[in-house]
């Protein structure tokens, strides 16, 4: 059968627009959902620029535009809710296309730079850091009843390959902490609790060090005194949710996997240092 060139055109137009259906539909919810959105942003983000970085994301990831509606919407609105900006350089956060029981979803993730964030926002921490320890670069760290850790980074040129992550940070009352994990420990992890790290848009294949960082910081703050609505906020990571409530951290996870199931199964990892200031 012969195929009129101005058939073949029309066929092309007609799967464009099929192609094309799915952002329409996605980019009509988002704009619907604008004067919610802004009501739940911090004032730092405006809803008009809240909206661009949305706009962008799903422009620049396809697998976005098959996501679920509500996934999406859900995933959305808890980057809002949190005031963390989704899918940018700055690497707050994250809206990630996950396949959940066969269905590709939407999951939130917090980034390193959102995580640090969200702790400075709780008030309890006054200084928190994560750095990458590479193999020329002293580094030697103690634990005990007197843990010490220092590092000094080699400055002769070459450092060397990355070995090792850590992070410390201080509190308002004078208490402090640290966490090492080495890179081997960083690559269990990420094997064994971040399903959605085979996604090719997945930040531990386009930004691997800020996520090893935001392990390792989570680990950390395990053991700090921190407030119970910042605990909340770090376990809204790695969430799948489809319901839009005024409270997204209390809408239940519907991810079939716990991407950070740690925060229970290892909260007793000894390498967790944390010590109060002396009282005068």
């Amino acid at each position: 059968m012969t195929t009129t060139k101005g058939g073949l055109m029309a066929q092309q137009q007609e799967k464009a627009a099929v192609a094309a259906a799915p952002k329409k539909t996605m980019t009509a919810l988002v704009k619907s959902m604008m004067p919610e959105i802004e009501k739940a942003l911090p004032s730092i983000i405006t809803g008009e620029r809240f909206g661009r970085m949305v706009m962008t994301a799903l422009s620049s990831n396809p697998d976005l535009q098959q996501c679920t509606p509500k996934s999406f919407l859900g995933a959305m609105m808890q980057a809002a809710q949190l005031g963390v900006e989704p899918n940018t350089p700055l690497g707050q956060a994250y809206l990630i296309p996950y396949r959940n029981k066969g269905v590709l979803e939407t999951q939130f993730q917090l980034g390193y730079k959102g995580l640090i964030d969200l702790a400075y926002r709780s008030g309890e921490i006054t200084s928190i850091q994560a750095h990458e320890v590479y193999e020329n670069d002293f580094f030697e760290y103690e634990l005990g009843l007197d843990p010490k850790l220092t590092h000094r980074p080699c400055m002769d040129g070459d450092r060397g390959k990355v070995i090792a992550y850590y992070a410390v940070f201080k509190t308002k009352s004078g208490g402090y902490g640290f966490e090492v994990m080495s890179k081997a420990d960083i690559d269990a992890h990420k094997n064994k609790f971040s399903k959605a790290a085979g996604s090719s848009f997945s930040p531990w294949n386009t930004n691997y060090d800020e996520m090893a960082k935001k392990t390792v910081i989570k680990k950390c703050l395990k053991y700090a005194p921190i407030k119970t609505e910042f605990a909340r906020e770090i376990q809204t990571d790695g969430t799948i949710k489809s319901s839009i409530s005024t409270d997204m951290v209390d809408q239940p996870d519907e991810n079939t996997f716990d991407v950070e199931a740690e925060e229970v199964k290892e909260s007793q990892a000894p390498e967790t240092v944390t010590t109060e200031a002396p009282k005068e």
